[in-house]
């Protein structure tokens, strides 16, 4: 005879495939014993440069239940980024392809909450939160205990049959479900991301020194970006994709089927002596929906007058 757990199990994985998730597993929600270690070194060594808030609760990013009270399951969920088309470079500064539309935050968000109006349809009420890259969770660590993929060494989550070029998502709930299993690390002796970095973010396998990482230089910081990415940066106006777009797993990656993502016209045609003109107006109309808020006008300009002057 089934449990209800393994009925509801079932149930959610339809029910996120029917929603456009491309994988989903779930997890015990309970301390992150094997994380607390590498999270505490990772920070004393200060590879958070000047992302203070990852120095916050502690506590609640290795343990989800001190996060939502009453939690058992953590159910992780991926969605697909990947573009049909991808934006030419040519005269062109570089924007990572998971900012090339709508707010991934709100558009994944939104379809979370539709799916879970429909399967307390057929569960009945249950308590949850849901997150996407928001709150103190440490997503990548969820994923892989829920067999989603393993941690690359660009410190990425990596599926066999997709690569890396998606979204991660958690429900944090008091259902009782039935567990999956951690999936292999399938590496190898393969070292391409760690030495394609323009960088050398990537310290040592799986470990990253975000201070020096494009993204965070592009986006996370606030202040001038420092000498040390001079002749580094290879036009990445915000954010960063050469240690994906090396990385073998990723030659599998399907072009995702979801309009909110599609690139508009602006980044599609604009060239780098407009984009060197841009106007905070201008700025507000291309990115009103985008992830490029979180550098704000300030920043972008700020890393489009460092790639004018220090590129080679």
């Amino acid at each position: 005879m089934t449990s209800n757990a393994e009925k509801y199990s079932q149930l959610i994985k339809i029910k996120a495939k029917s929603f456009g998730f491309q994988q989903c597993g779930i997890s015990r929600a309970e301390f992150l014993e094997e994380d607390a270690r590498p999270l505490e070194n990772w920070l004393k060594n200060n590879y958070h440069g000047e992302m203070k808030y990852m120095e916050n609760h502690f506590d609640k990013r290795l343990d989800p239940r001190l996060l939502v009270e009453g939690s058992k399951s953590v159910i992780s969920l991926s969605y697909n980024y990947f573009p049909e088309e991808k934006i030419s470079t040519l005269d062109n500064f570089k924007i990572s392809k998971y900012a090339y539309s709508e707010d991934y935050h709100e558009v994944i968000k939104e379809i979370l909450r539709d799916m879970i109006l429909e399967l307390q349809e057929q569960i009945g009420e249950f308590s949850f939160r849901v997150f996407v890259d928001s709150a103190p969770v440490l997503e990548r660590s969820w994923a892989k205990k829920s067999g989603i993929g393993w941690v690359g060494k660009n410190a990425n989550l990596i599926t066999k049959q997709s690569g890396s070029f998606y979204f991660l998502a958690e429900i944090i709930c008091d259902l009782d479900l039935e567990t999956d299993y951690q999936t292999k690390d399938h590496c190898g002796t393969c070292r391409k991301c760690i030495e394609a970095c323009p960088t050398k973010a990537i310290i040592t396998e799986k470990i990253i020194d975000g201070s020096k990482c494009i993204s965070y230089a592009t986006i996370e910081l606030k202040n001038e970006i420092p000498d040390y990415f001079k002749d580094k940066m290879d036009d990445w106006m915000f954010g960063c994709d050469v240690c994906q777009d090396v990385c073998p797993w990723n030659r599998f990656a399907v072009p995702h089927n979801q309009s909110k993502f599609k690139p508009n016209d602006f980044l599609k045609n604009l060239k780098k002596e407009e984009w060197k003109e841009i106007t905070q107006e201008l700025f507000s109309e291309i990115f009103k929906k985008s992830p490029v808020k979180r550098t704000k006008f300030a920043g972008l300009k700020r890393n489009i007058e460092f790639l004018d002057k220090n590129s080679i």
